[in-house]
């Protein structure tokens, strides 16, 4: 019989991959799915940005590039990154990825072993509880809280660090939940961390673009104080409508940096060349299409909140970024799973369960509104229907 390391025993999951396969397959039985589980824009990428990655075919671009990613596109990123946020950057500083799920694979690698702590959000992305307890280190969850609109505490989270702590894991916009931490509370959070020098930090910044009520986002390389320890995560994927693509960054500090350029190498050697010419003209191209974008998941996301909160038994805090709202399930007598498991079988409509996203996420669901508003209206219905006609089992 064979026998892998006990690591394995330990990998984890992303169940909306798995809510997807199950939707997949009830659709191509013949059934009516309306699926608001998987965290993907419903908008086609943007033409110019396809012809881009088409030109690069044809000019010949078919090789290996740099393990870290082509120069123009890591000069790009550093650009745009400069621009926003009116910091100074180095393209040396930038990592094109495939992806933004090897960014927190190579953080927490880099940090996670045994006898070690790190800090996550609860609920927050499943993938990261997963990859730390690969590693041996100990998940140390960040409480992530409905009364406080979804955003981290950083009194809560600096109480949870010790000697053992090597890395703390921070997300806003969040997901699951559609939180966005507001920037005096990232500032408490910084000054903490002040006091522990050598605590890392990743943050997953991949939503940036997705905000709505005025918030502005507040990125961490604006804080100089933390630069030397900071990861940051980002990418294409859900501001330009590329999740297929699989096209992400990463800006790492000092010698993080080599160790992640011979990750890469070990691990896949590098990105798409044609997918990098993509992301070159993303983001040096017009941007309208993807402000029309995030208009539209504004507008669909009052219906989400309006009708989510008019549903027997449930209340939904205003989800302030991302496309998700994270709706409270409590008084329906539901527990988080098995309502899923039944509105997908019995009612056509995909979502996930909370605890999909740690153990805060009992009581709750996800609601991804990157469907259109005609879906969006038939699952409320479709939900309010089944609520009011079935007990909890």
């Amino acid at each position: 019989m064979l026998k892998t390391v006990a690591a394995f025993d330990r990998i984890g999951e992303e169940n909306a991959f798995a809510v997807l396969a199950r939707a997949t397959q009830l659709a191509a039985a013949g059934r009516d799915i309306i699926n608001l589980g998987i965290g993907q824009p419903d908008f086609r990428t943007p033409d110019f940005i396809v012809e881009a990655a088409v030109k690069a075919l044809r000019d010949g671009h078919h090789g290996y590039t740099p393990a870290v990613g082509i120069l123009p596109l890591r000069e790009a990123v550093a650009a745009d990154l400069g621009k926003r946020f009116r910091v100074r950057l180095s393209p040396d500083e930038v990592m094109i990825m495939p992806g933004g799920k090897p960014t927190m694979y190579m953080a927490i690698v880099m940090f996670g072993e045994p006898g070690a702590d790190i800090l996550y959000p609860d609920p927050g992305f499943p993938i990261y509880r997963s990859m730390i307890e690969y590693t041996g280190a100990r998940p140390i969850p960040v409480p992530i809280r409905e009364e406080n609109g979804f955003a981290f505490s950083a009194e809560e989270t600096l109480r949870l660090i010790t000697p053992q702590t090597r890395l703390i894991i921070v997300n806003s916009p969040a997901n699951p939940t559609g939180g966005v931490t507001p920037k005096a509370e990232v500032d408490r959070l910084v000054a903490g961390l002040e006091r522990h020098p050598d605590v890392a930090i990743m943050s997953d910044e991949i939503y940036d673009h997705m905000l709505y009520d005025g918030e502005t986002h507040v990125c961490l390389l604006s804080y100089p104080s933390i630069r030397d320890r900071l990861v940051l995560l980002n990418g294409w994927s859900k501001t330009y409508a590329m999740t297929g693509w699989r096209l992400g960054y990463a800006v790492w500090p000092g010698k993080l940096y080599d160790y992640a350029r011979k990750l890469a190498v070990n691990l896949y050697s590098c990105v798409n060349a044609a997918t990098q010419y993509a992301g070159l003209a993303a983001l040096t191209g017009p941007q309208d299409e993807c402000a029309r974008m995030v208009a539209e998941f504004d507008r669909r996301r009052k219906i989400v909140v309006a009708g989510l909160s008019k549903l027997p038994g449930m209340s939904c805090t205003t989800p302030k970024g991302a496309f998700y709202a994270f709706p409270n399930i409590k008084r329906t007598g539901w527990k988080s799973k098995p309502l899923a498991n039944a509105l997908l079988d019995e009612s056509g409509v995909a979502l996930i369960g909370g605890p999909d996203f740690g153990v805060l996420g009992e009581g709750f669901l996800r609601v991804s509104y990157a469907n259109s508003t005609e879906n969006i209206l038939r699952a409320l219905d479709r939900m309010g229907e089944f609520l009011a006609s079935r007990k909890a089992a």
